[in-house]
């Protein structure tokens, strides 16, 4: 191959030595320069070091020219290296990522019970077998609840084996003889205790405050017309079949999508959307109403306390302390939980205290509302102040009518962009 001049690039061949002496030989220092015993000393013009023949400086200047083109070279290289190693980790960090939003796609799916692992009765089963393993159950007292379950969940209705009745009477009549610290109280129209039970513990609580609710309608002649068709207390699963056929009304598309029209044989949450549109699909008249950001110094919520004071005291602003409304129970919401209001406290110093019925107390600790008890340290069960409500945001659901049936088509379009109206 044809020899290149290191310092033009020229093919010159054989005469390379004659091509360099000729064009370069200025850099090259003085070519035929004595050294004292004849021989001639080229200058490297890339480090200045003296060669004695033209082929010796070739090589010379080749060398500098091959460490040049490698370190270029490894520059590219490390470049390229670099852009691989960070394609790698910045693809690894998104499959990573991935494999997150799976994973916590798929633990919120078993939270809201979206997961496809069955239902009430699947949970209800799968618990009793847990108690007989433990000997906490008897195999005969198994056999005769699934009988009972079975039974229940066929006729759709619930078996009141978590029902505790005749709270607001004993409320009532504990205020009358309470002298202490409040100034009045509202009570709501009589309302039954639910609580979760082994088929819907940690994800039934929207159900059983339905069912709170219900529980005191049926007792109100205004509602009872519109109630033909629910004259008994419904079982979750029929709860469940309940909302869907609300939706498959036209009731909250959008609210019906989330839980792909389906709820019936699942363990999903419910929450104050569904709860509006089944009432309303029922007739009744209730408004939805959000709380969506404390109004209140340490994150509370006066303005949920005075909206529930206005509900309850008005058309019943009479001198009486003790004011035993017809008002139904108020449904309320906050982020994994729900519960019931069922009244109202004005204490003497002008403080609120809610009284709730939470579907997590089981119904021997309601029960003991029931005694009476002249210190009402049995209350503590259902007294909130307003410290203890600061959640973020809260939602309500109250009922306040009857609806017509040109009224109820008109809230079904509505509900199609349905927004809950929030407290500023």
């Amino acid at each position: 191959a044809p020899h290149e001049c290191p310092f033009c690039g020229e093919a010159a061949g054989r005469e390379l030595e004659e091509h360099v002496r000729e064009r370069h030989g200025h850099l090259l220092g003085a070519p035929g320069t004595d050294t004292g015993n004849g021989e001639q000393l080229y200058e490297c013009p890339m480090c200045s070091l003296t060669c004695t023949n033209i082929q010796i400086l070739e090589e010379h200047v080749n060398l500098h020219l091959e460490e040049h083109s490698f370190s270029e070279g490894g520059h590219i290289r490390d470049l390229e290296l670099a852009q691989q190693l960070q394609s790698e980790e910045d693809k690894w960090q998104r499959s990573e990522e991935e494999k997150r939003e799976r994973e916590e796609f798929k633990k919120l799916q078993r939270q809201y019970g979206l997961d496809n692992s069955g239902g009430y009765k699947q949970q209800f089963l799968k618990n009793m077998e847990r108690e007989v393993d433990r000997g906490r159950m008897q195999p005969f007292e198994y056999h005769k609840r699934k009988a009972d379950m079975m039974e229940s969940l066929a006729f759709g209705i619930d078996d009141g084996k978590t029902k505790t009745s005749g709270v607001i009477e004993a409320l009532c009549k504990y205020y009358q003889n309470e002298n202490k610290d409040v100034r009045r109280v509202w009570l709501s129209a009589g309302v039954d205790h639910f609580h979760s039970s082994l088929g819907d513990r940690g994800w039934g609580c929207g159900y059983r405050n339905f069912q709170m609710l219900l529980s005191s309608l049926l007792q109100n002649s205004l509602y009872r017309d519109c109630l033909r068709d629910t004259t008994l207390i419904p079982s979750i699963p029929k709860i469940q079949s309940m909302i869907e056929d609300a939706w498959r009304e036209g009731f909250d598309p959008h609210g019906a999508s989330h839980f792909n029209n389906r709820l019936h044989g699942s363990k999903a949450w419910i929450g104050a959307c569904e709860i509006y549109s089944l009432l309303t699909s029922l007739r009744m008249k209730c408004q939805i109403i959000d709380f969506h950001k404390p109004t209140g110094p340490m994150g509370t919520h006066p303005r949920l306390f005075e909206w529930i004071l206005h509900y309850y005291s008005t058309d019943n602003e009479g001198g009486a302390k003790v004011v035993c409304t017809s008002k139904p129970p108020i449904y309320l919401q906050h982020q994994g939980h729900s519960r019931t209001v069922v009244g109202i406290e004005e204490k003497k110093n002008k403080s609120l205290c809610l009284l709730l019925f939470d579907p997590g107390c089981s119904s021997q600790e309601m029960q003991k509302l029931l005694k009476q008890n002249s210190d009402g340290t049995n209350l503590k069960l259902l007294r909130k102040f307003m410290g203890s409500l600061k959640e973020k945001q809260y939602q309500i659901v109250a009922v306040d009518g009857v609806l017509s049936l040109e009224e109820k088509a008109a809230r079904c379009r509505a509900s199609q962009v349905l927004t809950s109206e929030k407290i500023p």
